[in-house]
């Protein structure tokens, strides 16, 4: 059995969900500044989560189920994951954004995967902290990886990580098959393959018998 692990936010959706949410406070500029310094390795990816974070102090959880509606999923992704479900492959997201928003995303397509490994903002009387919290803050996507393909018992020549920036460099590095997609200059060098759209991605799958 083979392991597909996606990135989220920029590969799986083309919605930002940080910008999202900070579109709710008016912070959404700030935020897609300090997003671009991470994705582009210029500062670290924990250091960018929290300070965007920081930004969404006091934001009602209302205004952040209202932001999470708002994730889509890029088109024919859904199609593809289905298509992966039914081949008996093992789908994962591994992303730093936020489970309620990939949950949110996937349910409106009607689709699931089988691994969610995301952050989490804590919410207390009714607003956000202005913390973050999860496996992704400081620990990276490799790890991720390596844990879910230990469980599922697929050996990591036989995993597949998608990705698109800085913090994903992780976890394609250690893959067996790393495919950017409309991938980060600092993250290209580092693909075995690249893709513009979902329909490209599942031709690169169906061209390595994945599918």
């Amino acid at each position: 059995m083979t392991l597909v692990a996606f990135d989220f936010d920029g590969t799986l959706s083309d919605s930002e969900m940080t910008v999202l949410l900070g579109e709710r406070m008016g912070v959404a500029d700030r935020m897609a500044e300090i997003t671009e310094r991470a994705m582009n390795d210029e500062i670290g990816y924990a250091e960018s989560l929290r300070g965007r974070a920081s930004l969404l102090e006091e934001l009602s959880e209302e205004e952040a189920e209202a932001a999470y509606g708002e994730v889509r999923l890029r088109p024919g992704a859904a199609e593809l994951i289905r298509a992966l479900n039914e081949a008996g492959i093992h789908t994962a997201v591994l992303t730093g954004g936020f489970e309620r928003g990939v949950e949110r995303a996937l349910s409106r397509e009607d689709v699931t995967v089988d691994s969610i490994v995301a952050n989490r903002l804590p919410v207390e009387q009714g607003e956000l902290t202005g913390e973050v919290e999860g496996p992704l803050i400081e620990g990276t996507k490799d790890d991720a990886l390596a844990d879910l393909a230990d469980v599922e018992g697929v050996v990591m020549a036989e995993t597949i990580a998608v990705g698109d920036g800085a913090n994903d460099l992780p976890m394609l590095q250690v893959a067996g098959l790393a495919v950017g997609f409309l991938p980060k200059p600092a993250v290209e060098s580092y693909c075995d393959a690249v893709v513009g759209e979902m329909g490209e991605l599942r031709r690169l799958f169906e061209d390595r018998d994945v599918l």
